[in-house]
């Protein structure tokens, strides 16, 4: 009976007092899904980019721009006073459609209403490609942009009326720009 006892002891002694070892993890993630979905979204951007081009290339009767935030515009309207642009906190009031490449229209006008919008405060439904249009444009004028997938809908486009990843074409009137006492 002592040998037994002094055998478990020693067995709890030997065991009890080894180092922890790591577990292997039962699954191991190279990167390789986000390696494979930045080149695929590369790629997808210079299609997008292209297509952009093209439609460039074939309108000699416009002056198009190319923004910072990684769209394209033109002026159908340009106010020749040179007036301020709202910026952070300002009330803006506006309207604006959304177009496929081929001119079929997804959202209209009467669709999408006058719109109220504070800059950059308000968390309302809409694009970043017309949040940052938006800051480009004077009051009473009216601007065209293109936007690629990943300025309009990206991935999850309008269910029913268009599909992810597809770039689109926004006519935007800006009605008028409420600067706010902060400003």
């Amino acid at each position: 009976m002592l040998i037994r006892t002094v055998f478990i002891l020693s067995c709890f002694f030997v065991f009890g007092c080894k180092s922890p070892e790591a577990r292997k993890p039962v699954q191991s993630n190279s990167g390789t899904f986000i390696k494979n979905s930045v080149e695929r979204n590369k790629k997808l951007y210079e299609q997008e980019k292209a297509a952009i081009q093209s439609i460039i290339d074939k309108d000699s009767t416009r002056n198009y721009i190319t923004s910072e935030n990684g769209f394209w515009y033109y002026y159908n309207s340009k106010d020749s006073i040179v007036t301020n642009k709202p910026v952070f906190g300002d009330e803006v009031t506006f309207t604006y459609n959304i177009e496929d490449f081929n001119g079929k229209e997804i959202l209209s006008e009467e669709e999408t209403g006058l719109q109220f919008y504070k800059v950059e405060q308000t968390n309302q439904d809409l694009i970043s490609g017309i949040r940052e249009g938006i800051k480009l444009m004077q009051e009473g004028e009216q601007v065209t942009f293109l936007f690629p997938s990943y300025k309009a809908y990206g991935y999850y486009g309008i269910q029913g009326k268009l599909g992810s990843n597809v770039p689109v074409k926004s006519t935007i009137t800006l009605k008028s720009i409420n600067q706010t006492e902060e400003n």
